[in-house]
């Protein structure tokens, strides 16, 4: 019965969702794109803005050549360091203070996919300023305009500079959970591929992996549109032909650029055809043991395809034609297991494990039962998994 209801809710999530106000970002991009972004800063009439960043990127440099642009174009600035992986409210709530206090207009976020969602935490709280960030958990409990929101990943993997998505942990409960509304996809998006040069190869590997889940998991659900499809099946073979160089040659500056667009396509496919159970698992390892999202997704990824069984052969196999894995006698799960198995490789050539470690037996109804509450019934998944089903991942990651 539940899965009855879960379908028709899918159903109707589906039909309302192609009357809200999707949008694309405008784009940015190229080698050295980022000093463009103070022009279109000030065309919006800014004058001072909130960068949201963490310290790892502020130690590194990597803003210098935007800080001199804002400089010279007269546009003021403060800058919020402290976000962390997996960004806290009180990081939020933080920053908020920061952006009125210092009399803000709009929003830059530097760094990777826990700056951009600070960042979009923040919108969310100028928008809604009587609402708590745990009020705004769920879907459209925004629907107001934010302020303006620049996103410059230096990452190659979250997509959220293209997403309805905040994903926001609460370190009180350990919960991990997004706010929803199409009004947090970033106005502007930089994809300078020279900002990811200095990635560490564990980042590059868990990053691409994490993009390469946003694509797969919209392109075997049951809420894609035309263009979902083929912005997966882009990103899909984009990271299958790039994520190694970028991996063994960090300074590939045509493997970073077609990273980074393989990010940002699987991006704005993920948020109209949404995700599935890998990442409401992923989410719990962060909330609960504040494991990397992208560390989790590739771990997670085989596991969760391998047993959706023959509910994805097709689509899976469809993949496997599309990156040239498959042989012309090979059946649609034979096909399947080649992708699967293609994945699995991806993972141990970039050295990321093959289980969790640190997850406690202990744990396990509880992260059951915020995996199952995130996914159903929103996720539309190609099989609605039980409880059980749940507990039974759960305890094949573990290590």
């Amino acid at each position: 019965m539940f899965r009855i209801y879960a379908r028709l809710y899918q159903g109707v999530f589906r039909v309302v969702s192609k009357f809200l106000p999707w949008r694309e970002p405008v784009l940015i991009e190229g080698v050295n794109s980022i000093l463009d972004l103070s022009a279109s800063v000030k065309n919006e009439g800014l004058n001072k803005v909130i960068l949201v960043t963490d310290q790892v990127i502020e130690s590194l440099g990597l803003m210098k050549g935007l800080l001199a642009t804002f400089d010279e174009d007269g546009i003021a600035y403060v800058i919020y360091d402290k976000t962390v992986p997996n960004p806290t409210i009180d990081n939020i709530e933080e920053a908020l203070a920061l952006y009125l206090r210092e009399e803000c207009e709009g929003i830059v976020a530097f760094g990777g996919g826990s700056s951009i969602d600070c960042a979009k935490g923040i919108g969310a709280r100028v928008a809604k300023p009587g609402k708590s960030v745990r009020q705004l958990k769920g879907v459209l409990k925004i629907m107001k305009k934010t302020p303006l929101i620049f996103a410059v990943p230096t990452t190659a993997g979250t997509g959220s500079e293209a997403t309805i998505a905040a994903v926001v942990s609460d370190p009180r409960t350990h919960e991990k959970y997004a706010i929803n509304d199409p009004s947090l996809i970033p106005d502007y998006a930089v994809l300078d591929p020279a900002l990811t040069v200095g990635l560490p190869k564990r980042i590059t590997a868990t990053t691409g992996m994490d993009a390469l889940t946003h694509a797969v998991e919209a392109y075997i659900g049951r809420s894609n549109t035309r263009e979902t499809l083929k912005l997966s099946r882009d990103a899909v073979k984009l990271i299958f032909d790039n994520i190694e160089t970028a991996y063994a040659d960090g300074s590939d500056l045509s493997a970073r650029e077609n990273m980074l667009k393989a990010s940002y396509y699987a991006g704005v496919s993920f948020t109209r055809a949404y995700i599935g159970y890998v990442h409401a698992i992923a989410h719990t390892l962060g909330g609960f043991y504040g494991i990397p999202h992208g560390l989790s997704n590739a771990v997670v990824l085989p596991y969760v395809l391998d047993y959706f069984g023959d509910a994805v052969h097709r689509p899976l196999a469809e993949l496997a034609d599309l990156t040239g894995l498959s042989k012309p006698e090979d059946s649609q799960a034979e096909k399947s297991d080649r992708f699967i198995q293609r994945i699995r490789a991806l993972n141990e050539g970039m050295n990321i494990p093959k289980k969790i470690s640190g997850i406690l037996e202990k744990d396990i109804p509880l992260l059951v039962k915020r995996a199952y509450e995130e996914s159903n019934p929103l996720y539309p998944v190609p099989r609605i998994l039980s409880k059980k089903d749940l507990t039974v991942i759960y305890r094949m990651i573990m290590d």
